[in-house]
């Protein structure tokens, strides 16, 4: 579990082809049914060779995508946030680095299936040093001030790079200083992006 940003696997050709075949008629159509949407619209796509295919939608930012894709904002969130909600989008200041982002997803042994909690965690301070890097608390609790497990989902770090390669070493490496009994990550993601990358 985890994701990156920004892909390289959406060129400009194929994001217009998402937004003109996919994106516009669903808005179109929930505008047509009188329901009119604004906010965050996730949209699940895998790419085929018949072209892009909705899997899902989410009218809310998706998990762990927003974890990596948030701190890549460079402007004011909120006010871009009530922009949308005006429905005056167009208007927003929005700026977005280009630098890489790659998040890695810390989990419970046993998720999705059942799984322990309260588990202490160790080496947050640690991993939060590493340059580039942010830890994102997602099933997490404060028991008798010690960070403990509260979820499958524990955290989410995401580091930020000049390179692909530099952003999945700074996440690996703050990944490997944060222990607790069963924990686990994937071991492999960004892997075909370093890959391409060289």
């Amino acid at each position: 579990m985890g994701a990156f940003a920004p892909t390289p696997l959406l060129t400009p050709a194929l994001e217009q082809q998402v937004v003109r075949e996919i994106v516009t008629p669903t808005l179109d159509g929930m505008r047509a049914a009188g329901h009119e949407y604004r906010g965050a619209l996730y949209v699940g796509l895998m790419l085929t060779a018949a072209g892009p295919k909705v899997i899902e939608f989410n009218v809310r930012l998706g998990d762990p995508e927003a974890q990596v894709v948030l701190p890549m904002i460079e402007s004011g969130l909120a006010t871009v946030l009530r922009a949308a909600a005006r429905g005056n989008l167009e208007d927003a200041a929005w700026r977005v680095t280009a630098d890489p982002h790659v998040g890695v997803v810390v989990a419970s042994g046993g998720y999705p299936n059942a799984y322990a909690t309260g588990r202490a965690i160790a080496g947050l301070d640690a991993a939060a040093a590493v340059p580039g890097a942010l830890i994102v608390h997602a099933g997490t609790d404060r028991q008798d001030g010690t960070v403990v497990t509260a979820g499958g989902r524990v955290l989410t770090v995401v580091a930020r790079g000049r390179t692909f390669g530099q952003a999945i070493d700074r996440a690996y490496e703050a990944v490997d200083l944060i222990s607790f009994d069963g924990s686990f990550a994937r071991r492999d993601i960004g892997r075909a992006v370093r890959e391409a990358e060289g």
